[in-house]
């Protein structure tokens, strides 16, 4: 197997993971968040050695859907972690630190 499809053959796994970390984000298993969090960093450790390999045009669509998958994620996980706070929050019957209410108040 070539340099470039070893290259486009780890970044289509990396596509797996992200879209099987979305997956796992949406339904909250945090077992299966940390699986993919130890393989992506494994996958990327090993994506360094293609660090002077020429990219195709198929290298960068396989990076660009990585990126936009990784994106997602990582805009599903702050809001996740956004609502959890608020709902902490709320249960604790304490307001936000920085709402705008508490702000006006300062003045």
């Amino acid at each position: 197997m070539s340099r470039v499809s070893r290259f486009h053959q780890s970044l289509r796994e990396m596509i797996s993971i992200l879209n099987d970390e979305k997956k796992a984000i949406s339904s909250f298993d945090i077992d299966a968040i940390m699986a993919c969090s130890v393989d992506k960093q494994g996958l990327c450790s090993g994506l360094e050695e293609f660090g002077g390999t020429e990219l195709d045009e198929e290298s960068l669509s396989l990076l660009e859907t990585a990126r936009q998958i990784n994106e997602v994620n990582r805009q599903i996980r702050n809001l996740a972690a956004a609502n959890i706070s608020a709902r902490i929050d709320a249960l604790r019957g304490s307001p936000a630190l920085y709402s705008i209410a508490s702000s006006s108040r300062a003045r």
